[in-house]
């Protein structure tokens, strides 16, 4: 016997995708891998100050940073290159993680509607009620409604999902719709200590509203030619932001990706960026791993995963960069 609920439905059938603002069917079809165990620890040969270090400079003293007395106002930083597949996501998620070790409250902004942030730390965008599009171009829905708590303590997310690409479209008539997202989070500013924001792979206006609301940029570059090729264009859009709308923003560093130091390639990549930016290149670099993809799939950051692996390290050294800068 059928139901009122299931009028105008063939018995059995399924009901049709949910559909987002912007008229693409949201997925039905859940794809996932179920995490195995976390590998056992690793030992990993420390290098000190002195030594000479990947980037063929010797490696500055960093002490760890003192624990701070209280949290606020937050330093944000847009994690950002325009080509894809450079370690933005994977970079933004583990930095902030590491940063959390050295009591620095971080919220994580997913800016970026193919939700990767989100999804790697174990959240289901597509499932999401409310996401920060709905922050962005709802005036009745609050940003601290729709932020997230993590896994990890003192590190919270704004997720994302499909949704945010029909903003992209949405907000070209609206006025001052660079300053979108500094809007969006001056409200929590004065809870965290960093705010690290994820921006899409292009040089499009969410990146733009990324730009426009950051003290810093954090370029991820992978060590690979075309990707060398690319900074000159990112670099050369910051510096028209800081002049038409950001005067305070600054490149923060360089963070070399994906290095394989078995490889001639890799090696001259990082000699010509050293050669290029100098200083603004971070000493920490992040070596090529199978580890960074099992922390996808287990949804947490490397420094809980396989808190003792040489990618774990490369994020805290990091760390004690970002806040020394």
């Amino acid at each position: 016997m059928s139901t009122p609920e299931h009028a105008g439905q063939t018995w059995g059938a399924p009901p049709p995708p949910p559909r987002s603002p912007s008229g693409v069917p949201r997925a039905s079809v859940e794809l996932s891998l179920a995490p195995h165990a976390a590998p056992a620890d690793e030992d990993h040969t420390e290098q000190v100050a002195g030594d000479m270090g990947p980037t063929g400079r010797p490696l500055r003293q960093i002490a760890d940073p003192p624990l701070v007395a209280g949290h606020g106002p937050a330093k944000i930083l847009a994690v950002c290159n325009q080509k894809g597949g450079v370690g933005k996501t994977t970079s933004t998620i583990n930095l902030g993680a590491a940063l959390t070790e050295f009591g620095r409250r971080v919220l994580l902004v997913d800016f970026d509607p193919q939700g990767a942030l989100s999804v790697g730390l174990g959240v289901h965008p597509h499932q999401l009620d409310q996401t920060i599009y709905n922050v962005i171009m709802e005036r009745n829905v609050a940003v601290d409604d729709v932020i997230m708590r993590t896994p990890v303590e003192g590190m919270d997310l704004l997720p994302s999902n499909i949704d945010l690409s029909a903003a992209e479209i949405q907000l070209v008539s609206e006025v001052g719709r660079e300053h979108t997202l500094v809007r969006t989070l001056r409200p929590v500013i004065e809870h965290y200590d960093y705010v690290l924001v994820d921006c899409q792979p292009s040089l499009g206006l969410l990146t733009v509203n990324a730009l426009a609301a950051a003290d810093g940029v954090l370029i991820p570059l992978e060590c690979e030619f075309f990707s060398l090729r690319g900074v000159a264009l990112l670099i050369d859009t910051i510096e028209k932001v800081r002049e038409r709308l950001n005067p305070k923003l600054e490149i923060t560093g360089i963070l070399a990706t994906m290095y394989d130091p078995r490889t001639l390639h890799s090696r001259e990549v990082m000699a010509r960026v050293v050669e290029a930016f100098g200083d603004v290149v971070f000493d920490t670099v992040i070596n090529r791993t199978v580890r960074f993809p099992e922390t996808t799939v287990a949804g947490e950051p490397i420094t809980s995963w396989a808190p003792r692996s040489a990618g774990a390290k490369a994020y805290r050294a990091l760390a004690r960069e970002v806040i020394a800068r």
